[in-house]
Order: structure tokens, then sequence, then C-alpha cells
């Protein structure tokens, strides 16, 4: 890292906007920001996942996710420049078919649960699915990435798999869901 941050707080956003690795200055809740905001959340939801026990090949892969996103991030920061190749679209997909190939087939929808792991992936899952509804909101008045839609749709899809990989890893199996299940 060339700068050195030795102060946290600058004071620059006190009045609700906030700069862009760019230089520009957008409000705080301008749709590039809230899409820079869901991938961090994103990014802080997986961290809160690689807490917990797992195996070593996906938590390498959500590790290298994490990477991912902090590119993607860089790239809503300064718009025109491409971090993200197909490459890391193809590895998302090669990991979920190497995890899924190890499952049972999926008969039924499923519930978010489980193991703590599992329902931790699932909370992942929903948080990147609304990730990719900030960058589509963000698309419709500003050019984007152009993997930011594909590659954060096979990583909540990546999240899926580990949700079943996590509860068969902790002695479990999935939550089916039972429709009509409390009517009465």
């Amino acid at each position: 890292m060339a700068n050195r941050l030795t102060r946290i707080y600058t004071r620059t956003g006190d009045k609700g906007d906030t700069g862009l690795a760019d230089g520009s200055r957008v409000a705080k809740d301008a749709p590039r920001i809230e899409a820079l905001g869901a991938v961090d959340e994103l990014n802080s939801a997986i961290g809160v996942l690689l807490a917990e026990a797992m195996p070593d090949n996906l938590r390498a892969c959500l590790t290298s996710a994490q990477n991912d996103l902090f590119d993607l991030g860089g790239e809503l920061s300064v718009p025109g420049h491409p971090i993200l190749a197909e490459s890391h679209v193809t590895r998302l997909e090669t990991a979920l078919d190497a995890f899924n190939a190890t499952l049972p087939a999926l008969k039924d929808f499923i519930l978010p649960g489980g193991s703590r792991a599992a329902a931790l992936a699932h909370l992942a899952r929903t948080v990147c699915r609304r990730a990719e509804r900030r960058v589509v909101t963000l698309a419709k008045s500003e050019a984007v990435p152009a993997l930011a839609c594909p590659y954060l749709n096979r990583l909540s899809d990546l999240l899926f798999v580990a949700s079943r990989v996590l509860n068969r890893h902790g002695g479990g199996s999935d939550v089916l869901w039972q429709p009509g299940k409390n009517r009465k």
C-alpha cells in the first residue's frame, strides 16, 4: 500500500457526502454508494461466516471471494477501471460444480438454517442478492462494471451451495420446507 493511513477520521463526510477513489464527491445515499455499501456488507457477512469451522477448500474459496469483492468495490469506486475478469466468474462456476457434485440432488426447497455456519451462509447469500439488486439499480442511471452482476449472481449461488456443504460438515442435513405445515 503506497499511502499509510495515520488517521482514520477525516471529517470530510460530516455533511452527507463522500469521496470516490477518482476524487469526485457524491451523496452518501447515491446509488453508487448504496452499491458499494452493499458489497462491503457482503464482504463483512462472509467474514463472519469465515469465523466458523468449515472445510479448508470452502474456506479458501470464500477468502478468494472476499478479495474479489474488494476488487469489485474498487471498480465501483473508480468507474471505468475494470479489475474483475471473466476468469473470476469461471472460478466461481468451477467451485460451484465441485461442491455441488458432493451433495445429494435437491428435490425440495430448503429453509435457511441447520447449523450456525449454514445459517450464516444463507444470511450472506441474501446480502449478496441485495448487493446485486443495488448494482442493477445503479446500472439504470450509470455505468457499472460489466462483470459485477454475473459475479454476484454466481457468488450467491455458491453461498447457497456452501450452506448445504456446511450443514453436512456439521453432521446435519438440509432443513426442508414443508408447504402448509402450519395450516389448520
